[in-house]
């Protein structure tokens, strides 16, 4: 796989789908010396740090490349999943977060949770570089793709295609960057993801977005079955409409055809 080929298949990607939004690649880093000399840090290039799915939201809708180092970033709860923080137990801090907002009733059971997630161990890796997959510079680790359902459907199938596997997905709501961006990484498998409330409030996901997301390993098997799933019975985006019936019309209409003898 070359960066030459990544660009050709986002390419393939915006246009067999027909998306709204570049799809976006993924690398962990582990150097700063690995960011490409144009991508742009959000404390350095706006004077400001934002949330890591706002970084995803400029490289596909802006198609800039982003690099998000700890400096970078805002959000709390992905800083202690990504392990970008000093804190020497993310996953207590976490829990304890995920009952003081709310979002759980019990610290066991938060803990509980947080044991199904995909988290990155503390100091594993520098940063996150996120890229419209057609600017490519670099392989990325992992490719996200954000569709509304029809889409995230094809995508599916064609994950599906030379697999006797299903395409998993793990919800929970919350901190749901990990699940598109680490989970891919560590399972090596496909992801169908909700975004949660970051996503939403933060980088203006919309209602009808989810998020497919994969490892680069997975790119030909992908590309190869959106060509050939469902070929012969013309599955495709967007979805067309069965047209071979008759309509039914209310009475009042029937009456005045037959009046009229049509």
């Amino acid at each position: 796989m070359t960066v030459a080929n990544l660009a050709e298949e986002g390419k393939f990607f915006m246009e067999t789908l027909r998306l709204k939004t570049f799809p976006v690649g993924v690398k962990f880093i582990r150097d700063p010396e690995e960011i490409p000399e144009k991508a742009r840090r959000p404390s350095l290039f706006l004077k400001k740090r934002i949330t890591i799915c706002q970084g995803v939201t400029m490289a596909r809708n802006y198609g800039w490349p982003v690099a998000l180092m700890a400096d970078d970033i805002i959000c709390v709860p992905a800083l202690l999943a990504f392990g970008m923080t000093p804190a020497p137990n993310a996953e207590d801090e976490l829990s304890t977060l995920f009952c003081e907002v709310g979002f759980k009733n019990d610290k066991e059971l938060s803990m509980e949770e947080l044991k199904g997630m995909s988290l990155l161990e503390k100091n594993e890796f520098k940063g996150i570089l996120v890229f419209p997959l057609s600017k490519a510079k670099v392989e990325p680790d992992v490719i996200v793709i954000y569709g509304n359902p029809a889409q995230v459907s094809r995508l599916v199938q064609g994950a599906t295609y030379g697999s006797s596997s299903r395409v998993s997905g793990s919800f929970g709501g919350k901190v749901e960057c990990t699940e598109y961006l680490v989970s891919p990484f560590r399972t090596g498998e496909p992801r169908v993801v909700i975004p949660g409330l970051g996503d939403r409030i933060f980088s203006m996901t919309m209602d009808d977005e989810m998020v497919f997301s994969f490892p680069l390993s997975f790119l030909d098997n992908l590309v190869e079955g959106l060509r050939e799933a469902g070929k012969r019975i013309g599955a495709r985006y967007p979805i067309t409409y069965y047209q071979n019936f008759q309509p039914e019309f209310p009475k009042v209409y029937k009456d005045l055809a037959k009046k009229l003898g049509i």
